[in-house]
């Protein structure tokens, strides 16, 4: 029994974050009452196109209305980052979002809601998501001890999956039966309490020397990661797989297509529900030092699921390899996070964190175009396969052309040596 109980208690989660910072603590609840709230929004915002257009391209090109305010302002939010208090950014950004999803109730309650205003809306939640992730993700680094940032990221990681389940689930049921306007009053709601929590945060200022943001700044942050072949296989290898293959866009027409409308909500729940069953076993990955590796069979195992789930008519195993899709996700996720807070100086990771926003963010938005547009020449499922496949493909070749993603070792690397010396100084100044 104690044999059984010690290999159970090695899968679980490593709550040493949670334990060791109360502002990880603050964070964690805050995202995860901020996340219900997003999730409920991303539901009803194309549900919403699509019954005011059905159109699959018209939802297809909420992602490209959404492209341009990411990259200009996720890179100026990474030099904001190292600049200014980042615990007021992450604070006045959530604020912000919370007034856009105003908007969304308000038209929601017209007697004939307007298109227009959704894709407005979508820009400015693209705006202000570009302008909060680099400070939030550099703030982890700053509040975590190094050898906590793997067990940090899975706990993140969860918290996310919690939201994004339950949100979308719900979404799915409160549309169809209390309309949109319930949906984005919840998230209003959600964001509400999301500030509230924000303002418990401990002030995050920058160092004594920061510059203010500028390109030189930008440029800066470019020159180092275009310097460092691991980052920048991180970045390519999690662009290509979203671009290829994230076809939450066309979730509403597979369902018609199923026959099963019902399933919608499970749809988008599906990856996080296969995303959490790999966090509840994430314990292992505390232990695990070659990352790049994860990265790699992560994103080849989100390709793989993707396609095959444009090959099934049942919905059940479309279901399952959906969620098969985002445990894969997970894995390359905290194989990424661990790289990029092991190996960035303190100095840089509000404006590398801009350009993760680039290749986190960009690859889901130029995605959803990309299915929008194939499932309308080609159908629904070729878009899912096609899609798949293509995934797979790239991450192979990305694979072979940047062996050192492969052999990355956070023991080992320069990087990552010099980041835990430098956190170790810094402690115990």
């Amino acid at each position: 029994m104690t044999a059984a109980t010690s290999r159970l208690s090695a899968l679980l989660p490593d709550l040493s974050p949670w334990r060791s910072s109360a502002d990880f603590r603050r964070l964690w609840i805050q995202g995860l009452v901020a996340t219900f709230g997003s999730f409920m929004a991303l539901v009803a915002l194309p549900l919403q196109i699509k019954h005011l257009t059905d159109s699959p391209l018209a939802v297809g090109v909420m992602g490209a209305v959404e492209l341009v305010p990411l990259v200009v302002f996720g890179l100026y939010g990474g030099a904001l980052a190292d600049a200014v208090d980042r615990r007021r950014v992450i604070l006045l950004t959530e604020a912000g979002l919370g007034l856009l999803a105003l908007v969304l109730l308000v038209n929601a309650l017209l007697p004939d809601p307007l298109l227009w205003p959704l894709y407005v809306v979508a820009a400015g939640v693209s705006a202000l998501a570009g302008l909060q992730r680099p400070a939030l993700d550099s703030l982890f680094a700053r509040i975590v001890p190094h050898d906590q940032l793997t067990a940090a990221a899975a706990l993140n990681a969860l918290r996310w999956q919690l939201g994004a389940i339950v949100g979308p689930s719900l979404a799915g049921v409160v549309v169809a039966f209390a309309g949109h306007a319930t949906a984005y009053g919840t998230t209003v709601a959600c964001f509400v309490v999301s500030v509230l929590l924000c303002l418990r945060l401990s002030p995050a200022p920058p160092a004594h020397d920061a510059e203010k943001p500028s390109l030189r700044g930008i440029a800066e942050g470019a020159r180092y990661a275009w310097s460092r072949p691991v980052l920048l296989g991180t970045y390519a290898v999690d662009l290509a797989a979203m671009f290829f293959a994230f076809p939450n866009a066309i979730f509403p027409f597979l369902a018609d297509e199923l026959d099963a409308e019902w399933s919608l909500g499970l749809m988008y729940a599906a990856g996080s529900i296969g995303s959490l069953a790999l966090s509840l076993t994430s314990g292992w990955t505390s232990r695990v030092r070659r990352h790049g590796l994860l990265v790699v069979f992560g994103a080849g195992a989100w390709g793989a699921a993707i396609a095959a789930a444009g090959w099934f008519s049942n919905v059940w195993l479309v279901l399952v390899c959906l969620a098969v899709a985002g445990a894969g996700d997970m894995l390359s996720g905290l194989g990424r996070s661990t790289i990029w807070n092991q190996t960035i100086p303190e100095e840089l990771r509000g404006r590398l964190a801009g350009i993760e926003v680039l290749s986190y963010s960009c690859g889901p938005q130029l995605g959803q175009v990309r299915a929008g547009a194939m499932a309308g020449w080609t159908g629904t499922r070729a878009a899912f396969w096609g899609g798949g496949l293509a995934c797979l493909a790239s991450v192979g070749l990305l694979a072979a052309v940047l062996p050192r993603l492969l052999s990355y070792d956070a023991d080992t690397d320069e990087d990552a040596r010099a980041r835990r010396a430098q956190r170790e100084t810094a402690l115990t100044a």
